[in-house]
C-alpha cells in the first residue's frame, strides 16, 4: 500500500501576539475575508506556543500541486481559544485566532460497467465486486471522519449508446454535485444507478471521456470555489468501446498529467477481477494513471472474498482521504483589529508522542529541512508547509500545529 502511515488528527492553532509598537508600514495581507476557507472545527486551550489538539488536516508540498504523503485528517480544521504570553506582558498578550486548512474537493469517477457485476461469467460476480466496493464507498460518504470534505460523484459509462457515452458532455454534470460530507446523497445515487437485473448493466469503459468531462466540471467549480481539487478514479478495467486512439490508457495518462500541471491530482482505485475461467489479468496499467496524476501507484483491490474486498477498499479510501488534504494554512486575521506583520511569525508543531513543540524554519525556497513558506511573500495570505515538513507532521499519530505572531521580527521575508 502506498501510504502506510496516517496521522489521525492534526489541529491548527494560531497564537497571535500584538506588536509591541504599531508599524504604519506593516503588511496587512491577512484580511479575514481572504482566510475563511475550510470546514470542520477543533478546539483547545490557548498557550504561548499556540498549540492544541483536535481535528484538522493537511498534505501537499512546495508548490502544493501534488499529494503522495500520508494523513487522515479533517481538511478544514479550525481552533479558537485565548491565552496570555509574549515578552512584554499584557501589551503582547498571546491570543488564538481561528484558522483552517484549505478546503478540499474530491471528484469521484465511479465505474458502473457490466464487468463490475453483470453475473454473466464467474469473474463478473456482483457479489464479489460491485456489492463490497459499493458498501465501502457508501460508508466513506457517510463516515464522520469525512466531515469537512466536499465531494462529487460521476458515473461512467453514461446511459445511452456509444455516441452518447463516448462524449465528454455526458460527464460534465455529476450525479451528485459538490456536497459537504457526510451525506446520504451519494448512497442514494449509487442505489439509483445499480441495475435492477443482470441484463441492465451499461456497456463500455469510456475513461478518457469521463476524465475530460469531470475536469471541465472541476475547472468551472474552481472558478466559483477556490480550493484543493483531486479526482478519485474507481474502475475495474482498461478504457474500451470508444475509438482506441481517443480512449486508451495513454489518452487517460495525458489528461491526468495535464490536470496535475494545473494542480489537480488523480488517485486510482483498481478493482481486480476474482479468479476464474477467462478472468482478465491484473490491472497493472492503472499504475500509469496514478503516477501521471501525481499520487504514486494505484490502489489495487483483490476480489474473491467480499469482506476482504470491502476492507481493502476502506483502507484505500482512508489513505486517499488523508493524502488529499492541502498543507496550505490561510493566515488568520490578527485579533482586536491589530496589524499583521509577516516578519513576526513563528510556526511550530507538537507531536502527542513527545509533547514537545518543534520549531519550523521559514524558507521561502523550501531548501531547508523542516521548513515552511508564504504563498506570496510580497503580500502573503497563507502559510504553506514544505514537502518534508508535510511528511514529518502527517506521519505523527496526533499532532498540533502552532502559528505564533510575535512582537519582534523573527524572520526576514524577501521582497
Amino acid at each position: 500500500m502506498r501510504l502506510p502511515t496516517m496521522a489521525i488528527a492534526l489541529s491548527l492553532v494560531a497564537a497571535v501576539g500584538a506588536a509591541c509598537s504599531v508599524n504604519p508600514g506593516a503588511e496587512d495581507g491577512a484580511d479575514a475575508s481572504q482566510n475563511s476557507a475550510g470546514a470542520g472545527a477543533a478546539s483547545g486551550s490557548g498557550s504561548t506556543s499556540g498549540s492544541t489538539s483536535g481535528s484538522g488536516s493537511g498534505t501537499g508540498g512546495d508548490s502544493d500541486s501534488g499529494f503522495g504523503q500520508a494523513g487522515n485528517l479533517n481538511p478544514g480544521g479550525s481552533a479558537s481559544s485565548t491565552g496570555t504570553g509574549g515578552t512584554t506582558g499584557d501589551a503582547c498578550a498571546t491570543k488564538t485566532s481561528e484558522a483552517g486548512f484549505q478546503q478540499v474537493y474530491l471528484a469521484f469517477a465511479f465505474d458502473v460497467s457490466a464487468s463490475m457485476g453483470a453475473n454473466d461469467v464467474e469473474w463478473r460476480s456482483k457479489a464479489l465486486k460491485w456489492d463490497p466496493v459499493v458498501a465501502a464507498t457508501k460508508q466513506f460518504f457517510l463516515d464522520t471522519a469525512s466531515t469537512g470534505f466536499m465531494a462529487s460523484l460521476t458515473f461512467f459509462p453514461g446511459p445511452g449508446g456509444r455516441r452518447e457515452m463516448c462524449s465528454s458532455e455526458a460527464y460534465t454534470t455529476p450525479a451528485v454535485p459538490m456536497t459537504l460530507l457526510p451525506s446520504p446523497a451519494f448512497g442514494e445515487a449509487i442505489d439509483a444507478v445499480t441495475p435492477p437485473d443482470d441484463r441492465s448493466w451499461r456497456i463500455g469503459t469510456p475513461t478518457a471521456y469521463a476524465m475530460d468531462g469531470i475536469l471541465e466540471f472541476i475547472q468551472a467549480e474552481r472558478e466559483r470555489n477556490p480550493g484543493k481539487y483531486a479526482i478519485v478514479l474507481v474502475t475495474d478495467g482498461y478504457p474500451q468501446e470508444c475509438r482506441d486512439a481517443t480512449d486508451s490508457i495513454e489518452a487517460v495518462v495525458e489528461r491526468v498529467g495535464a490536470a496535475l500541471a494545473s494542480e489537480i491530482s488523480t488517485f486510482v482505485i483498481g478493482v481486480d477481477s476474482p479468479p476464474g475461467e477467462g478472468s482478465p489479468p491484473s490491472l497493472t496499467n492503472l499504475h500509469q494513471i496514478a503516477e501521471a496524476g501525481g499520487t504514486g501507484e494505484a490502489f489495487m483491490l483483490d476480489t474473491g472474498n467480499a469482506a476482504a474486498t470491502s476492507a481493502a477498499f476502506t483502507e484505500a479510501i482512508e489513505a486517499i482521504r488523508g493524502a488529499a488534504v492541502s498543507c496550505t494554512i490561510p493566515i488568520p486575521p490578527a485579533p482586536d483589529g491589530r496589524t499583521f506583520d509577516k516578519q513576526k511569525v513563528v510556526v511550530t508543531y507538537t507531536s502527542a508522542a513527545t509533547s514537545a513543540p518543534t520549531s519550523l524554519a521559514y524558507d521561502q525556497a523550501c531548501t531547508t529541512e523542516n521548513a515552511w513558506r508564504y504563498d506570496v511573500p510580497l503580500n502573503p495570505t497563507a502559510i504553506v508547509l514544505c514537502n518534508d515538513t508535510c511528511a514529518a507532521v502527517q506521519a505523527q499519530f496526533e499532532v498540533s500545529l502552532g502559528v505564533d505572531f510575535t512582537c519582534e521580527d523573527v524572520i526576514e521575508v524577501p521582497l
